[in-house]
């Protein structure tokens, strides 16, 4: 029971992580987000009015690839458009390469640390930062997951720290929580939360339903920002497809 549900859990986990992807596996995401923002958090944690709506649309792609049954390939980039109160802009976000490595793992948990390099984008590079700031950044973090024999459930932290060129250094805690609700249907909850030394922070809450048929899977969901500081309290759908090969 334990290696199926190991089995089930591994297309829901690729963009968390924790779990090691299969030898010779490869999987690819590609996700729609729209997002818009009429508010922001100050310094103080406050809500205060933009001076104007701050729309952000970015199509990303996510590949991994089981280079072995311990470690794991990992590209991720995207395309953004967007405009606030000062500028309109439109190009190539951030690129990021790394690696994944499964340090230990048993019949139900899981333990991996991850590398990673990202060159920087023409447009946003971070959520606190307008376009084109920033440079290159070197991602480091622990990631550790747990499953459980209900349903398929598991729960999924990364600790991370971004050493950023061009931008404060930045700490993120990401957590993921998913269950199956019926053959085929799962939930996933996530909280993607950071701060940098700068002074911004930033907590989002995701929630998505994600259908799998075969090889593909279609995820729908929201996300919204639920507190920060020097950050637009945005909000707005994510739409992705999934393929596994």
């Amino acid at each position: 029971m334990a290696a199926a549900a190991l089995a089930a859990l591994t297309p829901l986990t690729v963009h968390a992580g924790a779990w090691p992807t299969p030898k010779g596996e490869t999987q690819v995401i590609l996700k729609v987000e729209s997002m818009r923002a009429s508010d922001g958090f100050d310094l103080a944690g406050g809500r205060t009015p933009l001076a104007a709506e701050q729309v952000d649309q970015v199509l990303g792609l996510f590949v991994e690839h089981g280079l072995t049954d311990r470690i794991t390939l990992q590209l991720k980039g995207d395309w953004q458009d967007g405009e606030d109160a000062f500028i309109d802009y439109q190009g190539r976000g951030p690129v990021e390469l790394g690696v994944r490595v499964n340090v230990w793992r048993d019949d139900w948990a899981v333990l991996s640390v991850y590398a990673g390099h990202a060159w920087g984008g023409d447009t946003r590079n971070a959520v606190y930062a307008p376009p084109g700031a920033g440079d290159s950044d070197w991602d480091l973090r622990v990631l550790a997951g747990r499953s459980f024999p209900w349903r398929g459930a598991f729960l999924e932290v990364q600790a991370a720290r971004r050493l950023r060129d061009g931008l404060p250094d930045e700490t993120r805690l990401d957590l993921t929580a998913g269950a199956e609700l019926a053959p085929g249907w799962s939930v996933l909850n996530q909280v993607f939360a950071g701060r940098s030394e700068q002074g911004s922070e930033w907590a989002n809450l995701e929630t998505s339903v994600v259908r799998t048929s075969g090889a593909w899977s279609f995820q729908a969901g929201w996300r919204q920002t639920v507190a920060g500081r020097n950050v637009p309290e945005s909000r707005g759908p994510i739409l992705a497809v999934w393929r596994r090969f």
